[in-house]
């Protein structure tokens, strides 16, 4: 970001002043819209949907519009807009023809993370929000009073952002047009790369690029600290000097003694024992975003014991595996997997629970990707026993290339397709049966379908 932006923006961000959002309740924006209104600006957005998040921002005093229209944005000091809010949005249209500032939501976190001396800048295509909510659990425990943007709800916040006084700030950061390229990282970590994200990439090269374009923010006495393990982060890294966290022997932080269920470990860096893990969520993947939680803490001085401490408190961001009650016996759960290999991962933490029968209704989250990983989707969705898919969730597309759950369907044996959330519901209350898991997937508003089934 350009440091003439970076001064209108700091002009902008004064107590005061009125600041419009655009898209305020995406899962950025919103905890966006809570700190500057918490240091002291008067704040207002708008979204096309009203939602959980749009509830909250609203109970919460702020004036959310729903629909975007020219007159939302009359009398703003500056405007900052999501990445899927383009130049013909009336509101953004209106602002640039009144003269009003507008300014990329990255571009605002950028400024505001340049006010700390230490920035941990959390990224990669899967783990990100779980990452950050263990690296502030963390820094919580060890009494550093973190501010934390972080892209889901983490219950030891009751909130999506924290505004602390310490000397660091967390933050879960974006690949999705290049996002987090505006950010000022003193420690930069990268969980994995994988191609995602394709409406906007070209291809997994142009990702690994992006991402080493990150790692190189770093100034000379920060930290990069990324995924020994993944070949995709080693290809774009190489070269360059970085912390390696995994569960190969030959990375700086890495575990022995590994449990059956991936929940505990000895945590080795630098060759030493440096903690004992007992974990409460599930999964090899948990335990991989616990190690490069517990990177960032040695590398930054807190002692093992203490991130030990509040790992074992940690119990899952909102939407990552959260359980959400029972219906006709069955447990039911919910989780933000919207990428073939982060359902892999899910299928296999959740066949070490015990449960009889793992029964999931899943929503695909965008066109260009269902089209763009049709083949890997069709492969990972066969791993339960049950599969029922609601229609693919929109978000920031038209569906422009004239493709259905339905099609997912007709490929996976046994699999069933509803076009509306009360249809899955329906059928799921009437599946349910005591020893099931019930789980509802995806990036959109799938979990909808579950909450209104519990008893």
């Amino acid at each position: 970001m350009q440091e003439k932006t970076a001064k209108k923006i700091r002009a902008c961000f004064q107590p005061g002043k009125r600041i419009h959002l655009v898209g305020i309740g995406g899962v950025s924006m919103r905890p966006l819209a809570l700190v500057l209104r918490d240091r002291g600006m008067e704040i207002t957005g708008s979204d096309m949907n009203a939602s959980v998040s749009t509830e909250e921002l609203q109970a919460k005093g702020i004036r959310v519009c729903i629909g975007h229209k020219a007159e939302n944005v009359l009398g703003a000091d500056c405007v900052i807009r999501t990445a899927a809010a383009h130049n013909d949005n009336p509101e953004i249209a209106a602002a640039r023809a009144a003269g009003i500032p507008v300014f990329e939501r990255a571009q605002a976190w950028g400024v505001l993370m340049q006010e700390y001396p230490n920035a941990v800048c959390i990224a990669g295509t899967h783990g990100k929000t779980t990452t950050t909510g263990m690296v502030t659990h963390i820094f919580m425990e060890a009494g550093r009073d973190p501010t934390v943007m972080i892209g889901g709800y983490l219950p030891l916040l009751h909130a999506g952002h924290r505004v602390g006084s310490g000397d660091t700030i967390i933050a879960e950061s974006c690949e999705y047009c290049n996002s987090f390229h505006n950010f000022f990282p003193t420690v930069a970590v990268i969980n994995n790369i994988e191609a995602d994200h394709l409406d906007f990439f070209k291809d997994l090269e142009e990702i690994k690029a992006s991402f080493r374009h990150f790692a190189q923010l770093i100034p000379p006495e920060g930290a990069v600290i990324a995924n020994g393990d993944d070949p995709n982060t080693a290809d774009a890294l190489k070269g360059l000097k970085y912390l390696r966290f995994g569960f190969g022997p030959d990375n700086d932080v890495h575990p022995e003694e590994v449990s059956q269920d991936y929940r505990s470990c000895t945590v080795i860096c630098g060759g030493k024992p440096w903690c004992r893990l007992s974990l409460s969520v599930y999964g090899e993947y948990n335990l991989l975003n616990a190690l490069g939680a517990c990177a960032v803490a040695w590398h930054m001085g807190i002692d093992g014991e203490t991130a030990a401490r509040a790992l074992a408190g940690f119990r899952g961001a909102g939407r990552r595996l959260e359980y959400k009650g029972r219906c006709g016996g069955a447990e039911v759960y919910d989780d933000y997997a919207h990428h073939p290999h982060e359902f892999r991962a899910l299928m296999r933490a959740v066949r070490t629970m015990g449960y009889q029968r793992v029964v999931v209704a899943f929503q695909p989250h965008t066109y260009t990707r269902t089209k763009a990983l049709f083949d890997e989707f069709v492969e990972e969705l066969q791993a339960p026993d049950v599969l029922v898919l609601a229609e693919i969730y929109a978000a920031r597309e038209r569906n422009l290339l004239n493709i259905h759950s339905s099609d997912l369907a007709a490929k996976i044996p046994g699999a069933v397709c509803f076009d509306t959330l009360p249809e899955v519901s329906a059928y799921l209350r009437s599946i349910a049966r005591p020893g099931d898991i019930i789980l509802t997937v995806g990036a959109g508003d799938i979990y909808k379908a579950g909450e209104a089934i519990c008893d």
